[in-house]
């Protein structure tokens, strides 16, 4: 585990980068059970072999969800709020065995009362072959000590 990482610990320029993690076909199959999202193009092979994808992808979800299973893999922050995400896109496909990671970097910060500090951050969610396959901006409140 590492240490956490609180407002005064960061500067905006921070990139802070994560280990992957490797995505699976039970990982998508578990994610359709959660939301009830069993579209053909995520669950059934024969029906995504004649799409433009040639075969499943994972929802779209799994890849936001994706990076909170990464958040552990990274410099872990003394986060108290999860503010929003905006601007999120989806951009290329994650096909099962699609090893991910997360490149995270502070784009603005601004003191929020005395105890706490708002934090803006770029993610990109990126795939073994260095493409970004989602990215946006979220924000989140930080403990300053």
């Amino acid at each position: 585990m590492h240490d956490l990482l609180h407002f005064n610990d960061i500067e905006v320029g921070d990139i802070f980068e994560t280990t992957g993690r490797t995505v699976t076909e039970t990982d998508v199959v578990n994610f359709a059970g959660m939301t009830g999202d069993f579209t053909p193009l995520h669950v059934d092979h024969e029906y995504a072999r004649n799409t433009p994808f040639r075969k499943p992808v994972a929802q779209g979800l799994v890849g936001v969800s994706g990076l909170g299973w990464l958040s552990g893999r990274g410099a872990s922050m003394a986060s108290a709020e999860f503010v929003s995400v905006r601007d999120w896109k989806f951009l290329k496909p994650i096909y099962f065995g699609d090893t991910l990671h997360v490149k995270t970097e502070v784009i603005e910060k601004r003191q929020h009362g005395r105890r706490r500090g708002e934090v803006i951050w770029h993610r990109e969610l990126i795939n073994q072959d260095g493409q970004v396959v989602q990215s946006g901006v979220f924000e989140t409140l930080v403990d300053v000590a």
